[in-house]
């Protein structure tokens, strides 16, 4: 039964966690009453020591350890869970064993040492303490010469504008680097001090036991103490640097650095000497158990103690943290005002921590904690620094050189569009390793064990492989970017490009945005896990469904990817498609925009596209067709429009924009208007409109010269005649406007005359001309027909 319960202790001991206590093989059988129902009470303690007994009955060996099985690492929740049960049932049981001892002890039992005995055990622990404290006081006063000193040098610094400058190192710099080599120093020389008065307490010690040539067990763990906690004290001192502020890390009072290094290092000497020398020593020369116990209670006076300083300081820390968060930078205000809200949450939860510790394991808890603290702090400042600088390269914009600018207009707001995306995925990385590594250091997540497993190579490889997948995205596009760019800006003395390359490249560029996205898009969702099978047979059935409910759209699509090819028209051309007449404005892919004479803007989807008129293709033709009254001669207006070419070729603005000599195709048309002549010039591209006006105006001022009528409509009045060929009587009637108001009677009525029939074959107008004459003569205005 013994070897069962001795297997089972030993595989208790070997599942543990690394801050559980490992208690020797020998102490095994000598298990307490309260131990054996604490170990019985663990269900993989229960299992195991049922299993050791049937392997015991069946006479077979003895199965092999539950650690060379290396059993899956529980997680996160299982082991806070397991580590609080063992805490508790150590506790309770330690508490049980402690009183019994007490009790023994008090009655003079066998645990308490004859006086000889332990003057001799005690001996060389009291040389090397008082060899060690001496020692250290007497280098601390040296030490503190030196501090002033290095103090005084670097408060001088600031003060000294005689100093002469290094070349290309600014005043300030020089004042922090002095101040970081002072800082230095001095935390070099103060552990150097406790070092050496370690070494003192050793070498008295080792003198107080010359014949066994090895240092007492009793005065290692006061040295092991002495260094350990005396180290932690220099770390404070460094931070606050009570007597010296231009040696202090951290920027406040003297009443305030004072105030937090008294308490820390009351905290420090306490939880470091009661864990590592009480503890120990009580247990070595009593009990093991009221070892255990006063550490315990000593632990618990320093944790009661921490929480109520810092429950009483939580709201004065807050302000002041708030109106230094006020007057800082964003970066920093911004972390300072969180760490104002949580500061007592997380000192509280720091020595809850350091208590639980100490009673899992009394011998590594204070180094644990040192190295965890550390760590912290280390990973905290590193990544704090390189996010600082992160934000300060975001803070300034990247400016190109200006030929660069010029070539390539929109590449700078690509890249400051770039980097600082780029950098806030950096500084969301730093943060995450920044997380991981904090929880490495509290042995909350096994940083080394995930890196080497195979979750966290593939972890690595997905991060990285979408990293340069983004990349290599990134890149392509900037790349064909530039390029469409590089071509758009070209100016004049480089070659302009057409506007059909406009079209075409600005085309280009939007399908390869859409492509490089989507390829991206796919190949990172793959590489999360995604299966995109699926997700592309998916895609292709809601095209194809797509496809046969938009064929409009799919129609408009290729429609107008084929003009694009076939160069039909391009923007800022004068065309006419589907009915509208105007100006291309916009052209995508779907669809083109028109701007008619009016000012309207017509919107035209390719699919309504079944002919193209480009006015403005290599060159154009101004034709005209000019009408001249049948008695005019039409040589003589052939010449007159030839004389209205000439003047208009002299023209300073028309005439360069005329490619050939004017061509007359001759008389098209000789109908009731008149005669009609047609001409061509032919001018560049869009110039026809400004050339038709500009000749219509030359050529009115030439004919008008010459007195080439340009008719108009005519209407023929015919009377008619009887059958003896006479016409019938045409009334005239006369009405004269009044000279003066006198006249208004008489210019009131009217004057009728009849033809008399004798007269009717006479001419009708020699008689109305006739009519008119005497009118004039008797002195009334001409007559209203």
């Amino acid at each position: 039964m013994l070897s069962c319960l001795s297997f089972v202790w030993q595989a208790q001991a070997v599942a543990a966690s690394p801050l559980q206590p490992q208690e020797p093989a020998a102490a095994s059988p000598a298990l307490s009453p309260a131990a054996l129902a604490d170990l019985l009470d663990n269900p993989e303690v229960r299992k195991a020591l049922v299993d050791a007994l049937r392997t015991q009955a069946s006479g077979a060996k003895p199965a092999p350890s539950p650690a060379a099985a290396q059993p899956a690492q529980p997680g996160l929740q299982e082991r806070i869970a397991d580590g609080v049960q063992r805490f508790l049932t150590g506790v309770a049981a330690e508490m049980g064993q402690g009183v019994d001892d007490m009790r023994a002890l008090a009655s003079g039992g066998s645990l308490r040492m004859a006086s000889g005995t332990a003057g001799r055990a005690l001996l060389p622990l009291a040389l090397a303490a008082a060899a060690t404290i001496i020692a250290f006081i007497l280098l601390r006063m040296i030490a503190m010469r030196i501090y002033t000193r290095i103090d005084r040098w670097v408060a001088e610094q600031g003060c000294e504008p005689a100093v002469p400058p290094k070349r290309g190192v600014p005043a300030s710099m020089r004042v922090l680097y002095r101040r970081a080599g002072g800082i230095v120093g001095a935390l070099a020389i103060d552990v150097g001090v406790v070092l050496l008065a370690a070494m003192a307490g050793a070498a008295a010690a080792l003198w107080s036991t010359p014949g066994r040539g090895a240092l007492d067990s009793l005065a290692a763990v006061f040295l092991q103490a002495f260094v350990a906690v005396e180290i932690v004290k220099v770390l404070i001192r460094t931070v606050f640097a009570v007597r010296h502020p231009h040696l202090r890390l951290l920027p406040m009072s003297d009443e305030l650095a004072r105030y937090w290094n008294a308490w820390l290092v009351r905290v420090a000497g306490a939880a470091g000497y009661g864990t590592l020398l009480v503890g120990p020593v009580i247990a070595a020369s009593l009990s093991p158990a009221l070892g255990r116990l006063a550490s315990m209670i000593i632990m618990l006076g320093v944790y009661v103690y921490a929480v109520r300083v810092i429950w009483q300081n939580r709201q004065p820390v807050r302000e002041r943290l708030d109106r230094r968060a006020a007057g800082a930078a964003t970066f920093l205000g911004s972390r300072l005002r969180f760490l104002s809200r949580v500061w007592h949450v997380l000192g509280i939860g720091y020595f809850t921590i350091l208590l639980v510790v100490s009673q899992v394991d009394p011998t590594n808890a204070l180094p644990f904690m040192a190295r965890a603290t550390a760590q912290t702090l280390l990973v905290m400042g590193v990544g704090s620094l390189l996010i600082l600088l992160l934000n300060a390269v975001l803070a300034k914009p990247i400016r190109l050189s200006e030929d660069l600018r010029r070539r390539l207009p929109l590449l700078e707001a690509r890249v400051n569009a770039y980097v600082p995306a780029t950098l806030k995925l950096i500084g969301w990385i730093i943060r995450i390793v920044m997380v991981l590594l904090i929880l490495d250091a509290w042995h909350a997540f096994d940083l080394s064990r995930w890196l080497a497993s195979d979750a966290g190579g593939a972890a690595i490889r997905m991060v990285l492989n979408i990293v340069i997948v983004l990349l290599i995205a990134t890149l392509a596009w900037t790349v064909i970017a530039s390029i469409i760019e590089h071509r758009l800006s070209q100016s004049e003395e480089r070659g302009m490009p057409t506007a059909r390359e406009r079209t075409l490249l600005a085309l280009f560029r939007n399908a390869a945005l859409i492509v490089i996205v989507t390829m991206t898009a796919m190949v990172l969702l793959s590489q999360i896990g995604i299966d995109v099978g699926p997700l592309i047979a998916g895609a292709g059935v809601v095209g194809l469904a797509i496809g046969f409910g938009a064929q409009k759209l799919v129609q408009d699509i290729i429609t107008g990817v084929f003009i694009q090819l076939e160069n039909g028209m391009n923007e800022n051309d004068v065309v006419q498609v589907a009915g509208v007449f105007g100006t291309v404005e916009k052209m995508t892919i779907r669809s083109v925009g028109i701007r008619t004479l009016d000012g309207g803007y017509h919107l035209v989807p390719f699919s309504s596209v079944d002919v193209v008129a480009n006015h403005m293709r290599d060159f154009s033709y101004h034709l005209g067709e000019y009408t001249i009254a049948h008695r005019e001669s039409v040589d003589d207006a052939i010449e007159h429009l030839r004389a209205a070419f000439a003047e208009l070729m002299t023209d300073t603005v028309l005439g360069p924009e005329i490619l050939e000599e004017m061509t007359v195709a001759g008389v098209t048309a000789v109908n009731d208007k008149g005669v009609t002549i047609r001409i061509l010039i032919k001018t560049t591209p869009g110039m026809q409109w400004a050339v038709q006006r500009g000749y219509n105006r030359l050529l009115k001022k030439h004919f008008d010269a010459a007195g080439i009528e340009l008719p108009y409509p005519h209407t023929v009045v015919y009377f008619g005649q009887d059958k003896r060929g006479y016409a019938p009587p045409a009334n005239v009637a006369l009405q004269a406007e009044p000279r003066d108001e006198g006249e208004n009677a008489r210019a009131a009525g009217h004057t009728r005359r009849r033809l008399k029939p004798e007269t009717a074959g006479e001419d009708s107008a020699e008689v109305l001309g006739n009519e008119l004459e005497a009118r004039e003569e008797a002195g009334a205005e001409a007559p209203r027909t």
